[in-house]
């Protein structure tokens, strides 16, 4: 096994019992009370949706035939009873760097859509709960920023990233998504500005000095016609209190290691939902140079299906050795949950209006079809995917912890 793929391993090692079976089990997935405030970041003027707010997504045209209301009803049921029971963990409370997204950002995600499934405010209750659990652990890092670092935080060996005590944007991005997606909603609607406004606002404050943080630190470059995330070799010295020597070269293009597209893509989705809850145009934007990275490692068939693209590729001179040798294999990864991660992205894109077409979204079915892809973010789109999709739910699973109550806000509405 390449060494870049040394964190992401089979699910043969679920026989290992406790805590490191659900973290392998979450990045194989793909996934997806109030507490005390927030770590204060940097000052900014009040977050409130603009006048001229961002326009909601688009949904899907048409729902591609509605879902039998038993199963709907037993799938809440089991969903609710696993949520809760797993919710015991208090995952909130210890991850830290790339793990705040594997462990802590399914429940958060499995919160927001609770609540847009159902319209009951015990779930924002959980979500405020489990939001400030994680906040309130951040730490004050060198550039002022706030944080969650930890030894590991990269999720990969490549340049030994993983050696740095360091956070991670990826982890940050996956957790802040549900966290402003459910802000906007509650800045929405009066009866809930009213009970939750203010944590909605410090939700969406964090989640822009978040952004700050990654863009002073150069975590986004230009490839192609658009740009990508970056991993880039430094961390906070534990001797010292500063950073390691890799800061001071954070902006040179000789160092640095390119997302692989599930990666880049979760940010991206991040900077949509950010957009969203804003109406501010830096995060569009961000997110549409990527996605047009994205599509460009798209290869079009002629029977009109696209071909399995590649899990890694690279994203500019950095991703090379010597400007020669790959800094990781390329080719399609095994795990096809990334590439659900890939599809989920590409649909948020297409209802964003960015960069994918309905024809795009035709072309991904097809493909899906043809490949036994069953990817459950086009089950709204095509019946055959939607029995596909339904008849592999197992509800009380931990992919499905945010899958189910996303599918049951889909049919709600």
């Amino acid at each position: 096994m390449p060494v870049a793929d040394r964190g992401w391993r089979n699910l043969g090692e679920a026989a290992i019992a406790g805590t490191g079976v659900r973290r392998r089990l979450a990045r194989l997935c793909g996934v997806a009370a109030v507490a005390a405030g927030l770590l204060a970041p940097p000052a900014r003027g009040e977050a409130t949706l603009p006048k001229a707010a961002a326009p909601l997504p688009r949904p899907a045209e048409r729902m591609a035939g509605a879902a039998d209301p038993a199963m709907l009803a037993t799938w809440r049921q089991r969903w609710e009873r696993s949520i809760i029971g797993d919710a015991s963990n208090r995952s909130c409370a210890t991850e830290m760097g790339e793990e705040i997204g594997w462990l802590i950002s399914p429940f958060l995600k499995g919160y927001y859509y609770g609540y847009m499934a159902t319209r009951e405010l015990r779930w924002i209750g959980l979500l405020v709960d489990w939001a400030d659990c994680w906040i309130r652990r951040g730490v004050k890092e060198p550039d002022g920023s706030i944080g969650w670092p930890k030894a590991g935080a990269a999720g990969t060996d490549v340049d030994d990233l993983d050696s740095y005590y360091a956070d991670s944007l990826l982890g940050e991005a996956m957790a802040l998504e549900p966290l402003v997606l459910m802000s906007a909603e509650i800045l929405r609607d009066p009866e809930l500005k009213a009970r939750f406004g203010d944590k909605a606002r410090a939700y969406i404050d964090l989640a822009r000095s978040i952004f700050e943080k990654w863009d002073r630190r150069g975590a986004w470059r230009p490839s192609g016609e658009g740009m990508i995330s970056v991993v880039l070799p430094f961390g906070i010295d534990p001797k010292t209190g500063g950073w390691t020597a890799g800061y001071a070269d954070r902006n040179s293009f000789s160092i640095g290691f390119s997302h692989p597209n599930n990666k880049a893509n979760m940010v991206a989705t991040w900077l949509l939902a950010m957009f969203d809850a804003t109406g501010d145009a830096v995060y569009r934007d961000r997110a549409e140079k990527w996605f047009r990275v994205m599509k460009s490692r798209m290869h079009l068939q002629p029977e009109g299906v696209f071909q399995i693209w590649n899990y890694w590729e690279p994203g500019g001179a950095w991703d090379y050795r010597y400007y020669v040798k790959k800094k990781h294999w390329v080719g399609v990864h095994p795990n096809p949950g990334y590439y659900a991660i890939d599809v989920e992205a590409i649909v948020k894109a297409y209802q964003h209006g960015v960069v994918f077409t309905r024809p795009d979204i035709d072309r991904l079915i097809g493909t899906a079809l043809v490949d036994s892809r069953p990817w459950p973010a086009l089950a709204p789109y095509d019946d055959a995917i939607r029995a596909r999709f339904e008849a592999g739910v197992k509800p009380d699973g931990w992919a499905e912890l945010a899958v189910v109550p996303w599918y049951l806000s889909v049919q709600r509405h």
